[in-house]
């Protein structure tokens, strides 16, 4: 956890949305669980995280983009493992998710955090989803609590 994450305060009206794959789903549900404790040790109210599943990463950024439109959320986690396989199809999945979640924030200024996991191995994603490299989703949910209020500052 960042030395500063102690300071991290979820603003009263903020909400935020959780977009999740169901791909994959012992290590993205351990990333939502990791991003729900970590909003909840900050301040943010259960009730205040909506969590939305799609079939899997592919279809997060429209998901996400949806989401931004309607104007409802401070900022948006993206939750997903993707792990290479034998063909090139793990290149254009990680690739377009990661592209469409940047082009989410850039054309909707909003914070959208990019918390799929693209590895090379299922070890890899076990080690990032609660294992011996932490758990992204924690990580993703402070960041998206660092960006909501610098958000506010600019």
């Amino acid at each position: 956890m960042p030395a500063h994450a102690g300071a991290l305060r979820a603003h009263a009206d903020a909400r935020y949305a959780i977009v999740a794959s169901r791909w994959n789903p012992r290590i993205v549900d351990a990333l939502v669980d990791g991003a729900r404790r970590a909003f909840a040790a900050h301040g943010v109210a259960d009730d205040a995280v909506d969590l939305v599943r799609v079939p899997g990463a592919w279809e997060i950024p429209a998901v996400a983009a949806k989401l931004a439109a309607a104007g409802r959320h401070a900022a948006i986690v993206a939750l997903g493992c993707v792990v290479r396989g034998d063909t090139r199809h793990y290149e254009h999945v990680a690739d377009g998710c990661a592209q469409g979640l940047m082009r989410v924030a850039l054309d909707h200024g909003l914070p959208v955090l990019n918390g799929v996991l693209a590895v090379e191995m299922r070890v890899d994603a076990e080690a990032r989803a609660g294992g011996v490299r932490g758990n992204k989703g924690e990580e993703v949910a402070l960041a998206a609590l660092e960006m909501t209020d610098l958000w506010r500052q600019l």
